[in-house]
């Protein structure tokens, strides 16, 4: 059994697949890892393959769960982008995702999608 992080992150990352899902994005794997870290989520949609990083947050005392993501963070992302690109021969084009998802308990979670954070 996980830590209630741990399960806090499982959960966003689900409520993420589904949203992705539901937009017609095509999850291809979740929780990959490379040297750099930890894709969270791999998707396709419209011939692009997407590394999704997602964040998840109870409450707003250090912040939206978007303010979590530091260069340092980016870095990374794009870091094991290119390991996955590099090792699976991809071809195409790609980018990096985050998805911030905010569960408090007085309403319905919310999620924001911030697309091709690194130029």
């Amino acid at each position: 059994m996980g830590t209630k992080k741990q399960e806090l992150g499982r959960w966003g990352e689900q409520v993420a697949s589904d949203y992705l899902s539901q937009k017609g994005y095509e999850i291809i794997g979740r929780n990959i890892q490379t040297p750099h870290g930890e894709i969270d989520i791999l998707a396709s949609l419209e011939q692009t393959l997407i590394f999704i990083e997602v964040k998840t947050r109870t409450n707003t005392l250090y912040g939206d769960p978007e303010n979590s993501i530091t260069s340092r963070k980016l870095i990374h992302m794009e870091e094991s982008a290119g390991y996955y690109i590099q090792n699976t021969e991809y071809t195409g084009t790609w980018q990096c995702d985050v998805i911030a998802i905010l569960k408090l308990a007085t309403k319905p979670h919310e999620i924001v999608h911030f697309e091709n954070v690194i130029s």
